[in-house]
């Protein structure tokens, strides 16, 4: 079998930083092909090289359907040959509708053509069709939920003669039940000879729909062979180089409830719920997407007001309008989405973890000095683990998990008395969910609120 895409020694350096070191490795038409490894091993730069984002150092080979590149590739180029990415945050167009995101890069192929739409909605049509699916494509994306979306950005990459579709962490935010569409989705891709390069952290998906697997650790290859046979242990143990075993928290007695809810009660979203959380204690809450698990987090903080209940926080009742008040009684929130809640990602990590307390770092109230803000920023790396070389890199250029981690230093050092964590690992390899939670449960040994 002829590969479509042969990578060789492909190596990739950042300042004194080497992000990848000798990567070769062949993708073939038709197959799915299972990217897997730790944060920051280097999936996402080994992608941005492939799709000409970034270029390689001298010395590696790129050959595409057989054709040998001899000065690297070009988002164009990319695209030209049948690359296309899909990232994590899809790239679509909320004010837009869904046939005008899948024909998005149509029009920018074929910039002389008139825009037509009768013509738009037959080409989107078209490519739902290819997966299997039926929508309404004259309806604003705004108006999709996230599984949705996720089947939309892979319809705009079947507007396109596309060869190789990449696909980052693309059911991170997704239920079983939407998972097992997507799945069925890519099957699809596959039986048309598409090849699909799965990026994903969720070990029992890899398991059931690669073809072949490769793990990187540390920018470096670890082993490529045939995913049949491979377990979800062998696959941890080949990305974190080590064998990870899960710990139960101890019970233990808790003092006088540092939270009380009562009758809580938001219209269509949640209704009546009573909770009590003691000073230490860690409560989970799940239930599937929809079911009003972030709308009730959010109301915690300020930002969705209840219409009726009661909450208390230290046995004094709280009437929250906004997110300001909530971080001035103690009450922190970790947003499910980083990217674009959690995070200010073209700044710098620095800023990152101090814009919650910028007015408390600075004695004496007048100037900020850049002192304050990095002796901030290095004492919370140090105690999180973050894996930065560098504090004043934008926070975009960490791995996801390291990431998490920032914007949980940025709310630990509000000092909070309740932190409120909204599904903190999503999107992060199994060794980082591992680190995220035992970081959780030191919080809570020192008498934290979870």
């Amino acid at each position: 079998m002829s590969s479509v895409l042969s990578l060789k020694n492909v190596n990739k350096h950042f300042g004194q930083f080497q992000a990848l070191t000798d990567i070769s490795l062949s993708i073939y038409a038709g197959e799915v092909h299972c990217l897997v490894g730790e944060n920051g091993c280097g999936k996402s730069t080994l992608i941005k090289i492939l799709s000409g984002v970034y270029q390689p150092d001298a010395g590696t080979h790129i050959c595409i359907n057989g054709e040998t590149l001899l000065h690297g590739l070009t988002p164009k180029k990319a695209k030209s040959a049948g690359i296309h990415v899909i990232w994590q945050d899809l790239s679509l167009f909320p004010a837009l509708s869904v046939a005008e995101n899948i024909c998005f890069d149509w029009f920018t192929t074929f910039p002389w053509k008139k825009p037509n739409r009768k013509e738009i909605y037959t080409l989107a049509n078209q490519a739902l069709a290819r997966l299997g699916l039926q929508l309404d494509v004259s309806q604003s994306v705004a108006d999709l939920d996230i599984a949705q979306r996720q089947l939309v950005a892979i319809a705009k990459v079947l507007t396109g003669d596309a060869k190789i579709i990449f696909m980052d962490e693309p059911t991170a935010s997704l239920t079983a039940h939407e998972v097992g569409y997507l799945l069925e989705a890519v099957r699809k891709l596959k039986s048309e000879g598409i090849a699909i390069v799965f990026v994903s952290h969720r070990l029992a998906e890899v398991q059931s729909i690669a073809d072949r697997v490769t793990v990187i650790r540390d920018g470096k290859l670890v082993i490529t062979q045939r995913a049949e046979g491979v377990s979800s242990s062998m696959l941890t143990e080949w990305m974190t180089g080590q064998t990870i075993t899960e710990e139960c928290r101890s019970c233990a007695e808790f003092s006088d409830p540092i939270l009380t809810i009562k009758n809580w009660t938001k219209h269509n979203q949640f209704n009546d719920i009573n909770l009590t959380l003691h000073r230490g204690e860690i409560v989970g809450i799940t239930g599937l997407l929809g079911s009003g698990r972030t709308e009730l987090a959010l109301s915690l903080f300020g930002m969705n007001r209840a219409d009726s209940g009661e909450l208390w926080l230290e046995n004094k009742l709280l009437h929250l309008k906004n997110n300001q008040e909530a971080i001035a009684e103690g009450i922190a929130y970790v947003s499910e989405d980083r990217l674009n809640l959690g995070l200010i990602q073209p700044q710098s990590i620095r800023d990152n973890s101090a814009i919650a307390i910028l007015k408390n770092l600075d004695p004496s109230g007048i100037y900020l000095a850049p002192y304050y803000l990095n002796r901030h920023t290095r004492d919370w790396v140090n105690r999180l683990g973050i894996k930065a070389h560098d504090i004043d890199l934008p926070v975009s250029t960490l791995s996801g998990g390291n990431q998490q981690r920032v914007v949980l230093a940025k709310w630990l050092s509000t000092q909070p008395k309740l932190l409120i964590l909204d599904a903190p690992t999503v999107g992060v390899d199994i060794g980082a969910k591992v680190e995220i939670f035992k970081t959780i449960k030191l919080l809570a040994d020192s008498g934290l609120s979870v």
